[in-house]
């Protein structure tokens, strides 16, 4: 994987553009699934989105390093 990633001469960690990446899309699973009344399944439902955030997060570090961006 490529260490930075240059933004009009900013070099920007690519681990940062991955995490708030899988930031965003928590926050849409989460109001997603708050709407389908998922968490009254969940038994600690920051845990469960630290989790889903952890999980999102090392499936796009995959996809990069496989695919490139």
């Amino acid at each position: 994987m490529i260490a930075e990633i240059s933004l009009h001469g900013l070099y920007v960690p690519t681990l940062l553009l991955l995490a708030m990446a899988a930031l965003a899309c928590t926050r849409v699973l989460g109001k997603l699934l708050l709407r389908l009344g998922f968490y009254r399944l969940v038994w600690h439902p920051a845990l469960f989105e630290f989790a889903l955030f952890g999980i999102l997060l090392g499936s796009f570090s995959i996809l990069v390093n496989r695919y490139g961006y």
